[in-house]
Parts: C-alpha cells; sequence; structure tokens
C-alpha cells in the first residue's frame, strides 16, 4: 500500500515513527512534511499536498491511503477535506479508525498526536489501513451523495 503522511509540528516525531514502522510492514511511505520542527509552521500546505498525492494515486489506479497529525488532528482534517475526493476522518479509538474506512470509505486518516502514545496511534492507522470498505448499498448512495455535491454544489435528497 502507497501511504501519504503529513503533519504539523505536533505530529513531527510521531510521523518519523510512522514512517519507520509503516515502511517495515512494506507500506511505501512518502512524506509531505514538515521536514523540520519548527512550532510556528502552518499545516495546511503539507495536509493539502498529502490528499491530492492520495487522490492521484487512487486515480491512476494505485492503492494509496493518507495520513495526517496534528495535536488533535482536527485542523489537518479539515485541511486535508478540502481537497475534490478525499474523505478524511478522525479517528480516536478502534471503532472510528475501523468504522471510518467499513462504512465511509476514508481515504485519509486523521489522528491526535496529543491525545494518544505512539502505540495507540500506530494500532489505529493498521486497523484503518486493514479495513476494507464494506460496500454496503446504503453507504454507497451516501457517500456517492457526498460526491455529487462536492462536484456539482446540488444536494441530493
Amino acid at each position: 500500500m502507497r501511504i501519504h503522511i503529513a503533519t504539523d509540528h505536533a505530529g513531527l516525531d510521531l510521523s518519523h515513527f510512522l514512517i519507520r514502522e509503516l515502511t517495515k510492514q512494506g507500506h511505501e511511505v512518502f512524506d509531505h512534511g514538515p521536514s523540520s520542527y519548527d512550532p510556528l509552521d502552518d499545516y495546511p500546505s503539507f495536509c493539502i499536498n498529502a490528499a491530492l498525492a492520495v487522490v492521484a494515486d487512487q486515480q491512476a489506479g494505485v492503492e494509496a491511503l493518507g495520513i495526517v497529525l496534528g495535536g488533535s488532528g482536527n485542523g489537518e482534517q479539515i485541511a486535508a477535506n478540502k481537497v475534490k475526493g478525499i474523505r478524511a476522518a478522525l479517528a480516536w479509538n478502534e471503532s472510528t479508525a475501523k468504522l471510518a474506512r467499513d462504512h465511509n470509505d476514508a481515504n485519509v486518516i486523521a489522528v491526535g498526536a496529543r491525545q494518544h502514545t505512539q502505540d495507540e496511534v500506530l494500532q489505529l492507522i493498521e486497523l484503518f489501513i486493514a479495513e476494507p470498505f464494506s460496500q454496503d448499498e446504503r453507504h454507497v448512495r451516501r457517500i456517492g451523495k457526498v460526491g455529487i455535491y462536492e462536484q456539482t454544489g446540488d444536494i441530493v435528497e
């Protein structure tokens, strides 16, 4: 699996840990920044670039997911979700990590680096990566409605 990762300063050490661990597991991991610690960094560009890479890979038929990290993960999730085709989900426990994929076919996971230990975050990400989309008709329908709005601005009842 190809994985695109981005963070802010709060998740920098965690991102380095995840890159090492996910690479050991055989994933192809791309780091979208930052490259060094800056407590005043602006995460949106890092997260948007990671999200753009996920969309580009998926459109090219490459199996890819994204990871965005921050103190809480909220801002990073918001930034990633501004990219057309991204469904970024904030995960804070095993259930939300799995359901993000199972019900929402999320292609980016957001996690708060200040909310969990490194091992807890790794477990959430491993669960997210391993969980397939259910393909349940109701979930496909709902995701489709979000996609229509994203493309056209039309709200489908």
